[in-house]
């Protein structure tokens, strides 16, 4: 829920609450219900709201707890907020609010940043303490909201998107080149604290960083899953269902009702499964198609309806038409906080749209497939010596080598240095994670989980006011699945044990289909006004002046789309095109 912002002089002059002002106002979309300024001296804080929990005005922020000498904004959802209220309470602490947002301050004073230990949800936040003048910064474990920072000389600000940043006015969008190889080829992830942008950086996950007014900082890594084994477990998939269970559960926390997005596969489905389980009644669900192209379906209603059917949802089956696909996307594009080729970001974004006419809050079944092992290039990592795995990974999901970078990016753009390689390496060869596959899974949780999927979401559902909430990503079940055997996870195909786990409570039909996705066939297979949209940016005198991408290249790709692929599948010619439309669009 909702987007924060702030600011802090480093120079002894007044924060510039206008430029705050400005901030925040970009992030309307993110918090529809309300706004909110706060300054004092050298400090400004922002927010918009998205009312979930505690719906009256009490709850607003920014919040000052006078008593306490503190004011924070916050994004996101403490689901175990009410546990610690009580706690807090009986240590003598007094509440006017029923927030959780309060539960953070008042977590905060009692426990300072050690706080972000206690917290069980999805969060990032400010916190000014007005007797010191820190500034302290947090992000969740699994960094499922954002928090992007800018700084010079003179002062630094934050916000929850990027774009935010760059209304509030002052920023560089010179390109980060290391950024830009990431981009090219690790799938388009580019790992914290990196963007695009050489001047904008985001606060890593499971970090919490402390600013003095001086403007020296001190980070606390607080959270780091280990991926070894611990003896004494016999029965997992009876473990799995259980820490399931108290994720689906917490993430019911709410003053406002609770849909799901209903994809039709295993994930999405055994979250319905548990809250039928649990007693749920009339429960909103949600599913996505569009029209198939290049001969591949663009839905898996016939699933999703079969979950619908079996537990008695109060099902919405949203059908997109061509004729909206793309003009979505210049919405979609708008809404990334940083370049996502992925293309079933348009779907989520248009999903959204539909999902926030009924409903605030749903569950999502994202961060399975990386947690539980659920993707084709984890079996190949299986059988891989510990000390090759980084070479193994890189075969399997790298979209391209260093060196055939050369041959696309212009010699301007080039870093010398394999950079993503040698960041592979250096996270793959990190003590812990006794296995390859073990390795992989640690990287692709806590880097490319994050990065990628998780973003995502986050970006395309509070384009529209909606709050997306992830069980698969509750750190106590990623924690537990971390420690799981790897073989237990690739039996039966992939995600194995989550699969034992649902016998019983998901049809059977589902959990043994093929894997599927959020299906997007236009995107995949450029054409028509789609193509047309990738060459106009592509060839856009922006595009020209900036330089990025080879000429030749460029119409290569152009005069045959389709036959250009990466690692993975998806279309070169898209990757390209959607950095130039992302860029263009922001106005880089």
């Amino acid at each position: 829920m909702c987007g924060l912002s702030g600011e802090l002089r480093l120079d002894g002059d007044t924060a510039d609450i206008a430029a705050v002002a400005r901030m925040t106002e970009a992030m309307e979309p993110r918090g529809p219900d309300g706004s909110g300024l706060w300054s004092q001296g050298p400090v400004a804080l922002g927010h918009r709201r998205l009312k979930i929990i505690d719906l009256s005005d009490k709850a607003a922020q920014p919040m000052a707890d006078s008593e306490l000498g503190l004011t924070g904004v916050f994004n996101g959802c403490l689901y175990n907020y009410r546990e610690l209220r009580t706690e807090l309470r009986a240590e003598g602490y007094r509440f006017f609010s029923a927030s959780d947002t309060e539960v953070l301050i008042k977590a905060y004073d009692r426990w300072g940043r050690e706080c972000v230990e206690h917290f069980k949800g999805m969060f990032a936040f400010a916190i000014v303490e007005r007797d010191s003048g820190l500034l302290v910064l947090g992000r969740d474990r699994l960094g499922i909201k954002p928090l992007y920072i800018t700084r010079d000389a003179g002062r630094l600000r934050f916000a929850s998107t990027l774009p935010a940043l760059l209304a509030g006015g002052g920023v560089s969008t010179g390109l980060d080149p290391v950024a830009l190889h990431h981009y090219m080829t690790f799938h388009s992830v580019v790992p914290p604290p990196r963007t695009i942008f050489t001047a904008v950086r985001k606060l890593p996950p499971a970090t919490v960083r402390t600013i003095r007014p001086d403007g020296t900082a001190e980070d606390l890594t607080y959270w780091r899953p280990d991926f070894t084994r611990h003896p004494g477990r016999e029965d997992w998939s009876a473990a799995v269902l259980d820490g399931l269970r108290t994720a689906v559960d917490r993430r019911m926390v709410a003053d406002v009702p609770v849909g799901v997005l209903l994809s039709g596969g295993l994930d999405s489905s055994f979250i319905v499964a548990l809250l039928a389980e649990a007693g749920q009644r009339d429960l909103n669900t949600f599913s996505i198609g569009f029209a198939a192209a290049g001969g591949e379906s663009g839905d898996e209603f016939a699933y999703s309806d079969l979950i619908a059917d079996h537990f008695g949802t109060d099902h919405h089956k949203i059908r997109i038409d061509d004729s909206r696909l793309l003009p979505a996307l210049a919405g979609a594009v708008a809404a990334m906080s940083e370049p996502m080729v992925s293309h079933d970001a348009v779907a989520f974004y248009l999903l959204s749209q539909e999902v926030s006419r009924h409903v605030k809050v749903v569950q999502s079944g994202q961060g399975a497939d990386e947690v539980f092992a659920g993707y084709d290039w984890y079996p190949p990592l299986a059988d891989v010596p510990r000390e090759t795995v980084p070479e193994a990974y890189a075969e399997v999901f790298f979209d391209r080598p260093h060196a055939a970078l050369a041959g696309i990016l212009n010699p301007a753009c080039l870093v010398d240095a394999d950079v993503s390689g040698d960041f592979v390496r250096c996270h793959l060869g990190a003590p812990g994670a006794e296995t390859a596959l073990d390795a992989a899974l640690r990287l692709d949780t806590t880097v490319m989980l994050v990065d990628d999927p998780v973003k995502r979401v986050d970006n395309m559902t509070m384009a529209w006011g909606l709050e997306a909430r992830t069980p698969f990503l509750d750190h106590e079940l990623v924690e537990l699945a971390a420690a799981c055997p790897p073989e237990l996870k690739l039996a039966a195909g992939g995600k194995g044990v989550l699969k034992d786990a649902a016998r019983g409570l998901v049809p059977d039909e589902v959990i043994d289909r093929t894997k599927g996705y959020f299906p997007v066939p236009a995107i995949r297979h450029l054409s028509g006004p789609y193509l047309d949209l990738v060459r106009e940016a592509l060839t856009d005198p922006a595009a020209k002046a900036r330089g990025l991408f080879r000429e030749d290249h460029v119409q290569r790709l152009l005069a045959a789309p389709s036959d250009h692929r990466t690692t993975l599948g998806a279309s070169a010619l898209w990757q390209l095109g959607l950095l130039e439309l992302w860029l263009q669009s922001h106005g880089a």
